[in-house]
């Protein structure tokens, strides 16, 4: 079977990638499980339109009847948001649910792939998966991270989500040999704030350094991408002061209530979201629109183009 019977590419992507002009990838999973209707599907779509007005085109992906979609149309993106059982998709289903002709959304691991399939090497998230707390006994340990040492796709997220052991997340990525670039601090941010209290092992401070070390580990023949850990604005974060024991009780709840493997990040998520009485998912879209700006500059500049 060939990449042409696997992969569909929307028009505005197909015309983008014939004239080369800048791509940036998106997950899906942020439409099918970390937002309610129908604010997912307006969030999905003011993501695209920054990244448009940043001067690069937006690849939503996601799969569906066997079919990895590089690019959503407005009617596929609206059926996405309302879809149920929809499958959580990670490198290990990924051809499963292909084959089974399953609908899919895709987690950072898979967005990876199904991006770098499709000659795609920049992608904005909100946040990447990590070491879950407890992993010393559970072995929960997100994808996303080993993902990072195979496929050459430089991700752009606000640091890692905060419901993770972060410092265990970091020694991970570090072991793997991932490059962690906090953009314009020091600091390592943590989602819904702009810092976890740990420092980056990288800063860089415009989207050309970022743009010249993807490019530099393609040429020293370094398998693998990075990621950009991309702070927050200022006015949108919820310091850490003030989420922590929204978190600490969400864990608890997913603990007491048996959650665990995929479920956990979602349970935890909408918990918050009503700890906080809908703040952060003010934040969450804050962020994400964020991340998106950033990933159009390195994009652009990856082309070879100035900032729009």
């Amino acid at each position: 079977m060939s990449l042409s019977n696997v992969l569909s590419f929307s028009p505005e992507v197909a015309a983008a990638s014939t004239t080369g002009r800048p791509i940036v990838a998106l997950e899906s999973t942020i439409i099918t499980h970390g937002m309610p209707w129908p604010q997912n599907v307006e969030t999905a779509r003011a993501v695209e339109d920054e990244i448009r007005a940043a001067g690069a085109v937006p690849a939503t992906l996601a799969l569906m009847a066997g079919r990895i979609h590089v690019g959503l149309t407005g009617e596929q993106l609206q059926t996405l948001g309302q879809a149920r059982d929809v499958m959580k998709v990670s490198r290990a289903d990924l051809a499963a649910c292909l084959a089974m002709g399953r609908t899919g959304a895709t987690t950072v691991a898979a967005t990876m792939i199904c991006a770098h399939l499709a000659g795609i090497s920049v992608f904005a998230t909100g946040g990447i998966g990590g070491v879950h707390r407890g992993a010393e006994l559970s072995f929960d340990i997100s994808a996303d991270l080993a993902e990072f040492s195979l496929t050459p796709v430089t991700v752009v997220g606000a640091g890692a989500k905060a419901i993770l052991d972060l410092p265990k997340t970091l020694e991970v990525l570090e072991t793997y040999g991932v490059p962690v670039i906090a953009y314009g601090q020091d600091d390592f941010p943590a989602f819904w704030s702009r810092s976890c209290g740990l420092k980056a092992p990288l800063r860089m401070d415009s989207a050309a350094q970022i743009a010249a070390s993807h490019q530099m580990r393609a040429a020293l023949g370094i398998a693998g991408g990075q990621f950009v850990a991309n702070p927050i604005p200022l006015d949108a974060e919820i310091p850490r002061a003030e989420i922590d024991p929204f978190i600490e009780q969400a864990l608890k709840e997913a603990a007491t209530n048996g959650i665990s493997a995929k479920a956990v990040t979602p349970f935890l998520l909408q918990r918050i979201f009503e700890l906080t009485q809908g703040r952060s998912l003010t934040c969450n879209i804050a962020l994400v629109k964020n991340n998106a700006r950033l990933a159009a500059k390195i994009a652009r500049a990856l082309a070879g183009l100035p900032a729009a």
